[in-house]
């Protein structure tokens, strides 16, 4: 590419609820509030549509499934769907009872995993369609999941957080007793927004609706946690020099250099070094609220998503205001304080 960033042609029409990179290719999925899944092609300046999949209310989450010809979306219809991206053919393979807030593909077990505001996880057992979902009971709506390896972490509502094992989401003879590994409180004061998971397995950073992020690592060690903070970010001087206070909506791990991108209702993204405490660098100002974030599978582009945040009272959409940018990564400029 000739340029750093470019937006791409023919965005959603409504507010962007999530994004995501497949895991070997530019192909990017998005779910809309337009009641409508994307797929664009985003090799060349200014992308390329492939596909739209319409779906019966706003669709709030998707992810890749086994092969990028699969995706699966979870939204306000309550069910949580399966999608052949090249024939456009949807299968329902759950219904949960109130919307569905998020769902994740963890392709080493070939399980699917949806949590809905009806305070339940669904875990799809793939290898066995035919099977009904094992369903999770939580004590608490969950606001964002995320994978590493070998982990789940479900943050909730009432500053809850639950870390599952994943062997023992797949395992056969699981059932809706499964208990979690561990049950930890939020390290935010204030309401959760985003949690998104170190590649290294090693911990999570979490974001709430107050400016500020965690980061914290699960070995329960008194060492480990002593190593846990969080930080203020996303704020903005007023005229009269007060800090505005902005929710951190979106986060995303780097896959290669462990450091992560926040995006935030500013309207900016910023890359942070977790594990020095600082900064690396802050983007150029969108126009209008981050509301998700991704990085490609190499590590080499990060998909930007914009949409209005009603931060300044305002309500509906404007022409220009939902957008997604593809910004190319200079080598080391996601690098971390120390990395070679």
């Amino acid at each position: 590419m000739s340029i750093p960033q470019f937006e791409l042609a023919n965005p959603p029409t409504d507010a962007i609820s999530a994004i995501q990179f497949a895991p070997t290719s530019l192909r990017l999925l998005v779910a809309s509030w337009d009641k409508h899944v994307y797929l664009y092609d985003t090799s060349s300046t200014g992308g390329q549509l492939l596909n739209k999949f319409e779906h019966r209310a706003p669709v709030l989450d998707v992810c890749f499934g086994e092969d990028e010809e699969e995706a699966y979306t979870a939204g306000l219809d309550w069910d949580v769907r399966c999608i052949n991206l090249t024939t456009g053919a949807q299968t329902v393979l759950s219904s949960h009872d109130a919307g569905v807030k998020s769902v994740l593909y963890d392709r080493q077990h070939n399980i699917l995993v949806s949590g809905s505001w009806d305070s339940t996880l669904h875990v799809h057992h793939l290898s066995k369609p035919s099977d009904p979902p094992v369903k999770i009971s939580l004590p608490n709506k969950p606001f964002s999941l995320s994978l590493t390896s070998t982990r789940l972490v479900v943050a909730m509502a009432s500053r809850a957080l639950h870390i599952y094992q994943l062997a023992d989401l797949a395992s056969e003879s699981a059932a809706s007793g499964i208990e979690p590994w561990q049950r930890r409180e939020s390290s935010l004061k204030f309401m959760t927004r985003a949690v998104a998971c170190m590649p290294n397995d090693e911990g999570y950073a979490s974001s709430s609706i107050e400016g500020r992020v965690a980061v914290e690592w699960f070995d329960p060690s008194t060492t480990s946690q002593s190593r846990k903070y969080a930080f203020k970010c996303h704020r903005q001087p007023s005229p009269e020099g007060v800090d505005v206070v902005y929710p951190v909506n979106a986060l995303a791990f780097h896959p290669v250099h462990g450091t992560f991108a926040s995006g935030g209702g500013d309207g900016f993204v910023a890359l942070w070094d977790g594990v020095a405490k600082r900064r690396i660098r802050q983007y150029q100002r969108y126009t209008t609220s981050v509301s998700a974030l991704s990085f490609s599978g190499n590590g080499k582009f990060l998909a930007v998503a914009v949409s209005p945040g009603f931060e300044d009272g305002r309500e509906g959409v404007g022409e220009g205001m939902v957008g997604i940018f593809i910004r190319e990564l200079g080598h080391g400029e996601a690098k971390g304080k120390g990395m070679k």
